[in-house]
């Protein structure tokens, strides 16, 4: 339908080598994007880029570590201002609080709340000299909203993207330029394969999950296209909870 396409828009996705990232610079491409996939990895970039093109698509490359914030914003400052900014880059260490390092610490809030912010400065300031009514995707978590077991510094990085989120919707606003939040729960990438691979584990996320099966990088890029679209038009500073139900109760 005309009101998902996205023809004429170009998007930039962080964390495209792999995984969501990937999947989404995928689906936005087969939606009409022009897609930039930024990441640290050239070849997984350009493996990935070389994929879309492969299929019809406009793709092409930026390596860039998001976590040196003077550099991704002066990659930013010398393109064309994108459409769409999905912020995806993250990581996880998970263990007790007990165990937890002040580089655990630094790894964690530097690249899921510090970059984060820090790269949507750089795209909204873009967006905004540029005049488009662009749409901001920040990659958050199901634990952005509730609490979980070794999960302490992914869960304060994901809440604070979420407060994050509804005040630069507040702000970017007038200037038409929404920003929401989409929320998976555990979704099979080479992040949590390592987890999901312990049976016990395992098991323990499933009966969290009411839909009783563990998500695929699929089951994200749906929500990516309609909240990148028109389709999600008066939509800002919400949360697209694609949990499998396990916030329900």
């Amino acid at each position: 339908m005309t009101r998902f396409s996205l023809a004429g828009k170009r998007a930039l996705i962080t964390g495209a080598g792999r995984g969501i990232g990937e999947g989404i610079a995928r689906g936005l491409a087969e939606a009409g994007a022009e897609v930039i996939l930024c990441a640290r990895s050239a070849p997984e970039l350009d493996a990935a880029a070389q994929a879309i093109r492969a299929a019809g698509g406009q793709a092409r490359v930026l390596v860039c570590d998001v976590t040196d914030t003077r550099a991704f914003a002066a990659a930013v400052a010398a393109m064309p201002a994108p459409d769409i900014f999905v912020n995806n880059a993250g990581t996880n260490r998970p263990k007790p609080l007990s165990e937890v390092t002040e580089d655990d610490y630094d790894a964690v809030m530097g690249l899921n709340v510090r970059a984060a912010i820090f790269a949507a400065q750089a795209v909204s300031g873009a967006m905004v000299a540029a005049g488009l009514r662009g749409s901001i995707i920040n990659m958050s978590s199901q634990m952005g909203h509730v609490g979980a077991a070794s999960r302490t510094l992914y869960c304060a990085s994901k809440w604070a993207l979420e407060g994050f989120t509804k005040a630069l919707a507040a702000e970017l606003g007038p200037k038409g330029i929404r920003v929401n939040t989409i929320c998976p729960t555990f979704i099979e990438t080479p992040m949590t394969k390592p987890f999901l691979e312990d049976a016990a584990f395992r098991a323990s996320v499933l009966q969290k999950i009411k839909l009783g099966r563990i998500g695929t990088v699929d089951d994200i890029v749906g929500a990516a296209i309609y909240l990148a679209s028109d389709a999600s038009g008066l939509m800002t500073g919400s949360a697209l909870m694609l949990d499998g139900g396990w916030t329900a109760d």
